[in-house]
């Protein structure tokens, strides 16, 4: 990864305000939020309306099949783009997300308040309706960071990640609790279709059909896959192992909260809320700080980041009130939220143009996967050694990823030169 990594961060990053002045990049990060509010209703929803009509199975059970539902699919095409040579357009591919998620969550809603909706019903439909899931996030980063020069990628990768804070985990799941308990679950899903339209509108309105994606060099290698990239480049590849982990060993945490809360805190349910809400907030707080540290090298923050939420779960098991625990939530929200922008800002700045689409997705799909196998861990994890001991874990197993992210990051490391397939 060139040294352009840290020159370009440190000296000609571009404000906010700057970025926002390029009318298609705020134009797309518009229609972003409001797809993104859509999903964050969508999250408060769909376990609402499972437990309607989960029937005989159980309840945890019936909850795991739709929380999973729409990863399945959608990862599977993804590593096909990021694994395989095939070139699909970001454009052409977040169009059809937005249009199949539209028509799939449209029929799942009438099915809905006509109260015939079944759960292998609302399964499979949360199984095809995001099969572009994936593809058409990374597809939303290369698009937008495409119509914007070198030294707006970073303020652009900032305000997808403060877009995704605060409909994701503010604005989506409080729109979503009201609705849920005026209209029912169902009216959601029709919400969310309007929201994928309107992102869909914006594609259309902002994003050219030709010139959107940068002209590849004349040494680019178009038929490569994203494994065969990250192979020539080391730095992105031991840093993709990190992003995987750093997920994964925040999850045992999302497993824990529930029982620190009615064990250690003593609350219920309004605790636990409270919570999450202080973790929102913080977030929101330290996406937009990611437009104040456009100056400071991307490799040392990469590393402090780690290292700072480390602490977080390590610091939550050693207090036993709710009002310690919401301050500790809110610092960790704060430093958790810059991590995803500076790490795709740092990525993408050493990659051709042409090798934008199959490494995102790849870093996208590694990224998502790592969520519910950190969830299927983290299970077995807090049960075996407890909810404290559990969060201490989790701190401890990220403070070990920052050695590992230091040496990944701050080690340069030529490109590897990789003999070409022989054509037939």
């Amino acid at each position: 990864m060139p040294k352009s990594a840290d020159a370009s961060s440190a000296t000609a990053n571009r404000s906010y305000r700057d970025v926002l002045r390029n009318k298609r990049v705020a134009g797309l990060l518009l229609g972003d939020m409001l797809a993104n509010i859509g999903t964050g209703m969508i999250i408060v929803a769909m376990p609402v309306q499972t437990l309607r009509i989960h029937g005989h199975l159980p309840p945890a059970i019936a909850v795991g099949m739709v929380e999973a539902a729409p990863f399945i699919l959608s990862t599977v095409l993804a590593l096909g783009i990021g694994l395989g040579r095939v070139r699909i357009p970001p454009r052409t591919l977040l169009i059809a997300d937005c249009a199949l998620r539209a028509l799939t969550f449209t029929g799942l809603g009438m099915a809905a308040v006509t109260d015939r909706l079944s759960l292998p019903l609302l399964v499979a439909g949360l199984l095809l309706g995001a099969a572009f899931r994936m593809a058409g996030a990374s597809s939303r980063r290369l698009l937008v960071t495409s119509m914007a020069d070198e030294a707006e990628r970073y303020g652009v990768n900032g305000l997808l990640g403060l877009n995704s804070n605060v409909a994701l985990y503010v604005l989506g799941p409080v729109a979503g609790g009201l609705m849920v308990a005026a209209d029912g679950p169902g009216a959601v899903l029709f919400v969310d279709a309007c929201g994928a339209l309107l992102l869909m509108a914006c594609v259309l309105r902002w994003v050219p059909r030709t010139g959107a994606e940068p002209k590849e060099p004349t040494d680019a290698r178009p038929d490569e896959s994203g494994w065969r990239i990250l192979r020539r480049r080391p730095v992105a590849a031991r840093l993709l192992v990190v992003v995987f982990f750093f997920n994964f060993f925040y999850m045992p945490i999302e497993v824990a909260l529930p029982l620190y809360v009615q064990g250690t805190l003593h609350s219920g349910a309004s605790g636990l809320g409270l919570l999450w809400s202080t973790l929102g907030v913080g977030a929101i707080v330290g996406a937009a700080l990611v437009n104040l540290m456009r100056g400071l090298p991307q490799r040392l923050l990469l590393v402090a980041i780690i290292g700072l939420w480390a602490l977080c779960p390590i610091a939550l098991a050693a207090v036993d009130n709710l009002t310690a625990a919401m301050i500790v939530f809110a610092l960790g929200g704060l430093v958790w939220a810059p991590f995803t922008p500076v790490a795709y800002s740092f990525l993408q700045s050493g990659l051709r143009p042409g090798e934008q689409q199959p490494v995102v997705t790849l870093w996208t799909t590694g990224a998502t996967i790592a969520a519910p196998l950190g969830l299927a861990a983290g299970g077995p994890l807090i049960q075996l050694t407890g909810t404290g001991t559990g969060l201490v874990v989790s701190g401890l197993l990220t403070l070990l990823l920052v050695p590992v992210a230091a040496v990944s990051v701050l080690t340069r490391s030529p490109e590897k030169t990789l003999p070409r397939p022989a054509r037939p």
